[in-house]
């Protein structure tokens, strides 16, 4: 789960201000977390606090809110704000990439595939029910959750191919690659800079070096490389001097506590 949130903080800073290279500072103080970091948390915050599963989706509600509601200017979406802020919260057909950004700690709780898939749906229909949104958490899920169990990167590439269309490589797509906040347009090259990488930073790098919606589309990338990589110290323990204070810090330990994180031999 923490490398999603290492996804969205490095990825920060380049959202409206693209860079088409994978050589910068990783972690700098211009980066800041978003709705991505406040979003991946509730849905671990509501899993740890989950004791049935048939009401995972109402519990995510519940977290999601209360979580996110203190940070107004965190770079919600529109509808998304709205939803956040709502006293009666219902899906709104999205098909928004803010489906897959969030879903990372599903594949952590998550004792079988198709448990995996499950929870995936539920805790992303209470906003996103339109197809492609439910398909692009799905997604990222599925992937996060075959590489913490040992596939390899032929598996999963094999077994994303039944999401989406991977016959394209990063170096062909970044010259025109663009910002898009579909599912779409942002699951399917977030999946291929995994897929390209050879550590966990190098994961990050190509995704936020394609540019578009930078801080999700490294999010997405981040879930599924620390699942299959770890996350290397050095990262962890700047992510949490600047950006993981308090409550959010917390939460993480707890649930990391209970799901504990792959060491990272970088």
């Amino acid at each position: 789960m923490i490398g999603a949130i290492v996804g969205d903080v490095a990825g920060s800073r380049f959202e409206w201000h693209n860079i088409k290279k994978k050589s910068f500072t990783l972690l700098d103080s211009h980066c800041f977390k978003t709705d991505d970091t406040l979003m991946t948390v509730a849905i671990a915050k509501a899993i740890l606090e989950n004791k049935d599963r048939s009401v995972l989706g109402k519990d995510c509600i519940y977290w999601m809110q209360k979580i996110g509601r203190p940070y107004p200017n965190c770079g919600w979406g529109g509808h998304f704000k709205d939803w956040i802020y709502s006293d009666d919260p219902q899906p709104y057909n999205s098909y928004g990439n803010g489906a897959a950004m969030r879903v990372s700690a599903v594949a952590w709780a998550a004792q079988t595939l198709d448990e995996c898939m499950s929870m995936s749906k539920a805790v992303t229909e209470i906003s996103h029910n339109h197809p492609e949104g439910i398909k692009g958490a799905e997604a990222i899920a599925v992937a996060t959750f075959m590489a913490l169990h040992g596939s390899t990167k032929g598996e999963i590439k094999a077994k994303m191919q039944e999401y989406y269309n991977l016959d394209f490589t990063l170096d062909a797509i970044r010259p025109f690659y663009a910002f898009d906040e579909t599912c779409k347009g942002t699951v399917p090259p977030a999946i291929v800079a995994f897929l390209e990488a050879n550590s966990f930073e190098d994961a990050i790098r190509n995704a936020i070096s394609i540019g578009g919606d930078s801080d999700t589309l490294a999010a997405c990338t981040g879930a599924i490389a620390e699942a299959y990589y770890g996350v290397p110290d050095w990262i962890r323990k700047r992510l949490e001097e600047r950006w993981l204070l308090f409550e959010m810090h917390d939460i993480i330990a707890e649930f990391e506590a209970k799901y504990p994180p792959k060491p990272c031999e970088d």
